[in-house]
């Protein structure tokens, strides 16, 4: 690859700082996309800040669902009397932008400013509020209210540090396998047999066996698309909790394409695990194919992890563009060889959700919960679900959730 031309001034290293701003931030911003940006503006030149807006654009952005967040940086970074500055020496990257609005987004600010000035030290009350985990009790509350698209980098580190945590106990399964038990059931002939023969044929105590029970095995199918990697992205983290508690777990990821990420989630470390996953992927945080992936799982894997007492986890916005005849019948067969369907959608942190979009209602049908899964709050009522301590009302909707405008329970 060659490497452009230096443009005048500082130009190229605050080209180069803007993008570690937005790969801070969350967007996927490589090496090969700066130099591109370099060289279109020898071409484009500095003419107008509307020129330069788009030239960055094209080259830095790569899916439509960081739009928003690109022009948020745009505006706080670059600013305008800087560009309409005849001199192209524009300052160095040190030089601190403008503050963020409250309306910003935390990641962005977060960005902009990775060690923001520690505020003076004040006199410290008497008694200092409880905390967990080096979190106080507000500070904990409002992080498990807080959601995964909006969170800081030290917000979201704390947050996998809360769902390591988190006590991850699953709905015993009984299986055909039986063990020996102290209490009255079924009659283990061959043990009691064996203690006649030791006391002389006479009965001096009854066996007994019951069923050996094991946690319902759980397949995880993640949307990555653009704008759902941020939320599938913890997901990941969930599912590689719920492979240490010694849960029988199936991982597949899908965009464009149908990825199994099971092996790669073995790893003993959380963020090396998701790390590898996502550097495996080529697909992440692109577009999106849900007929296509779920056909692909139900035609090449449905029967090697699927069975009657699995239960698969499907995340995705449900956002499905064309004919949704093919869906139907994906759902339809996907549903019929589990035990239950659980949907997890960050759309229902909206209070306002309706369910308009074709796909979502072509999905809707077969599923068993219809759940949020936006933050940590969200993710405890899922372990609530999987424990089977909370169970669908008689004759609700599909995934006893919140009944939409227009509906009735």
């Amino acid at each position: 690859m060659t490497l452009p031309a230096a443009p005048p001034g500082h130009l190229a290293d605050n080209v180069m700082h803007f993008a570690r701003v937005l790969r801070r931030a969350g967007m996927p911003v490589g090496s090969d996309r700066v130099i591109t940006a370099l060289q279109a503006l020898q071409v484009a030149g500095l003419a107008s800040r509307q020129d330069f807006h788009a030239v960055l654009a094209a080259c830095l952005l790569g899916c439509a669902e960081h739009r928003a967040l690109f022009d948020q940086a745009f505006d706080l970074f670059w600013h305008p009397a800087e560009l309409a500055s005849p001199d192209p020496a524009l300052p160095m990257p040190g030089a601190p932008p403008a503050a963020p609005s409250a309306a910003a987004n935390r990641r962005l600010a977060s960005a902009l400013f990775p060690n923001p000035p520690s505020p003076a030290v004040e006199q410290l009350p008497a008694q200092q509020p409880p905390t967990v985990d080096g979190l106080s009790w507000t500070q904990r509350e409002r992080l498990q209210q807080a959601d995964f698209a909006g969170m800081t980098p030290d917000e979201w580190r704390q947050a996998q540090q809360l769902l390591a945590r988190m006590k991850l106990i699953f709905e015993p399964r009984p299986t055909r396998r039986t063990r020996a038990s102290s209490r009255p059931g079924r009659v283990d002939w061959r043990s009691t047999l064996g203690a006649m023969a030791r006391h002389g044929g006479e009965v001096w105590d009854m066996r007994w066996r019951t069923r050996r029970t094991q946690p319902a095995p759980l397949v995880l199918l993640a949307d990555i698309s653009g704008s759902m990697s941020r939320y599938s992205r913890m997901l990941l983290h969930f599912a590689h909790a719920l492979g240490q508690a010694d849960a029988p777990v199936e991982s597949f990821v899908f965009g464009t394409r149908l990825t199994r990420t099971t092996r790669l989630l073995r790893g003993r470390d959380p963020d090396w695990a998701v790390a590898e996953v996502v550097r495996a992927v080529q697909d992440w945080s692109g577009g999106t194919r849900i007929t296509e992936c779920l056909h692909g799982f139900n035609h090449h894997w449905s029967r090697r992890v699927l069975t009657g007492d699995a239960t698969l986890l499907l995340v995705s916005d449900g956002l499905e563009h064309g004919d949704t005849g093919a869906l139907t019948a994906e759902m339809d067969r996907l549903r019929r060889n589990c035990r239950q369907l659980i949907w997890l959608n960050p759309l229902l942190r909206f209070e306002g959700f309706e369910p308009r979009a074709a796909g979502i209602r072509a999905m809707l049908p077969y599923v068993d919960r219809f759940l949020p899964a936006h933050n940590l709050d969200s993710l405890a009522q899922l372990v609530d679900v999987l424990t089977g301590t909370t169970h669908p009302t008689p004759g609700a909707r599909p995934g006893n959730a919140p009944a939409f405008r227009g509906e009735t329970r």
